[in-house]
């Protein structure tokens, strides 16, 4: 019998297919104890496990390239925390075996993390990964991971480790539900990369039979299973439908009736220009600058790296904008080298601007590299600063910018809700706002952006949201000034349009959902685009939002 299950949709497209689950993840190793003298011994096994585990991911990274590459590599990292590893080394010491005494460590560490309030509990997923590949390597087990089959499926798993979806298969898995996660977790984020349809915090995601037959919508956030002739068919026909029209949406973005709106790429570095090129992004929207700081945890990168790295993405848009977001460490993104290790809540502490406010050096070699690196291209260079709160965080910056000889545009992205209730006063210390939506909406509902169990909240269509992205827009209009957003609420088609109708000027989002935003942006006039953002903002919920606005561009 068909039934319906509804979760979040995070990577449009549709697959039909049977169900295979993720291998089972390992089992907890028994607690036994060791004589004294083969504690050496057992601590050498557990360093030799950590470092191949670290250079599989590592080498995992380098095969998937791009954003994956910065999230992998960031894996290793953890595999290597030295003060995990001294937890495991104390353990082995007093009697536990190498694999028992990994698997206590990692569960401390997830004690310690849900004690400072779960801010990092969306790495869960990563922390676990790691645990179980460490404890499979000394068992001498099979990695857990994605099934092997010689036919294409659907992958249904609790959650996915960014080691399993960076390396998925589109030709063999034609998409992916999870329990766990939201529109913001990483697995999210690649599956938007790799252009599989992917619905996650789909409850009772585990219970589907293997073998099961399911058709996934990873635009509507439904999963139909045993879906009859009928609906496969009709699902079919819709995703025939928008593939015609996504190859013949050409050109820059705008509305039906010629209103343009850039559509621009959010990259994580060199390795993501290519795909971003071939979506035809008019430049880039965010480029996150992380990636090369997560090569070594200890220290920055020179200088002299940092030039030909922003070089390459520069050289690539020689007629279009690059906008680039300065160095956002701390909380989930923690750096040895200037990231606080006892702020009891690292998502309300120093990160992102604060952190490198502190560390004046870091930011002044940063604006520098990027300086030399446009020297000679006719690239429209804008550079901006993560989690600015009001205008003395924007001053700050620009006065830094100007330190450093930057001949740029000099930008502050709005992730703070007193940013966007005070847009006005930012915008006289800078030129132009960036909407971060996804870190916005974190701090405006106070819902961590990894939690599943909170995702509703992080759904950018909730009205408050849109209030404040209406305010910012409405501001930098004032000022004769841009706004665009670079959050992952962009890649939604029809939310392009509500931040439209809202006074957005650039939309930015994964390469994968461009030609999506491009054909349906050209569908609607801005009058259409605004009258659906009114409706939107006088809804009550996020649901009756999405479907006020689309009510409105439906003509209903």
């Amino acid at each position: 019998m068909e039934t319906t299950l509804r979760g979040v949709g995070v990577s449009h497209g549709v697959a039909i297919g049977e169900v295979r689950h993720m291998g089972t993840a390992v089992l907890e190793p028994p607690a036994k104890q060791i004589p004294a003298e083969e504690a050496e011994r057992e601590q050498g096994r557990a360093r030799k496990a950590v470092e191949a585990v670290a250079a599989d991911l590592t080498a995992r990274g380098n095969l998937a390239g791009g954003e994956a590459q910065a999230v992998l590599e960031a894996q290793a990292l953890m595999a290597q925390d030295p003060e995990l590893l001294a937890d495991v080394e104390r353990r082995i010491a007093v009697g536990s075996t190498a694999e028992r005494a990994v698997y206590d460590a990692f569960a401390a560490y997830r004690e310690l993390l849900a004690g400072a309030g779960e801010y990092l509990a969306g790495r869960v997923a990563d922390l676990d990964d790691v645990r179980n590949r460490i404890v499979a390597r000394l068992l001498g087990v099979p990695m857990p991971g994605v099934p092997d089959s010689d036919r294409p499926y659907v992958l249904v798993a609790r959650d996915l480790a960014p080691a399993d979806t960076a390396l998925l298969d589109p030709a063999l898995v034609l998409g992916f539900v999870t329990e766990e996660g939201g529109p913001t977790s990483h697995s999210a984020i690649l599956a938007r990369a790799l252009g599989v349809p992917a619905v996650v915090a789909l409850p009772g995601a585990g219970e589907i039979a293997e073998g099961t037959v399911i058709a996934v919508d990873g635009s509507s956030g439904e999963v139909f299973v045993n879906p009859s002739e009928e609906k496969k068919a009709q699902l079919e026909a819709a995703a025939a439908e928008r593939k015609a029209a996504l190859a013949a949406a050409t050109g820059p973005g705008a509305t039906a009736d010629g209103h343009k709106v850039p559509l621009l790429a959010n990259i994580g570095g060199p390795g993501d220009v290519k795909a971003a090129v071939e979506a035809g992004a008019e430049g880039v929207g965010l480029f996150r600058t992380e990636f090369l700081f997560l090569d070594d945890n200890k220290q920055a990168p020179s200088e002299e790296k940092q030039v030909a790295a922003y070089r390459q993405v520069l050289e690539a848009f020689p007629e279009g904008r690059v906008v680039v977001r300065v160095l956002d460490a701390g909380a989930d993104k923690p750096l040895d080298f200037l990231t606080p290790g006892d702020e009891p809540n690292p998502a309300l502490g120093v990160r992102g601007l604060r952190t490198l406010l502190d560390h004046p050096e870091v930011l002044r070699t940063q604006l520098t590299a990027l300086a030399r690196a446009a020297e000679g291209l006719p690239v429209s260079l804008e550079v901006m600063a993560p989690m600015v709160a009001d205008r003395t965080d924007a001053r700050a910056f620009a006065d830094a910018c100007r330190e450093a000889g930057l001949r740029a545009k000099f930008g502050a992205m709005v992730e703070i809700p007193s940013a966007a209730l005070r847009a006005r006063s930012v915008l006289q210390e800078v030129e132009f706002l960036s909407l971060g939506t996804n870190d916005l909406a974190q701090y405006t509902f106070a819902a961590d952006r990894q939690v599943g169990a909170v995702s509703r909240y992080q759904d950018p269509w909730q009205p408050a949201l849109l209030d404040l992205v209406a305010l910012a827009a409405e501001a930098a209009k004032a000022e004769g000034k841009s706004c665009g957003v670079c959050g992952e609420a962009a890649s939604d088609p029809l939310l392009a349009c509500v931040l439209t109708g809202l006074g957005v000027t650039s939309l930015s989002m994964g390469a994968a959902s461009i030609p999506y935003v491009r054909a349906t942006l050209v569908k609607h006039t801005l009058a259409q685009c605004e009258r659906a953002a009114a409706a939107a903002r006088a809804a009550d919920s996020a649901d009756e939002a999405r479907r006020a606005a689309q009510a409105v561009l439906s003509g209903e």
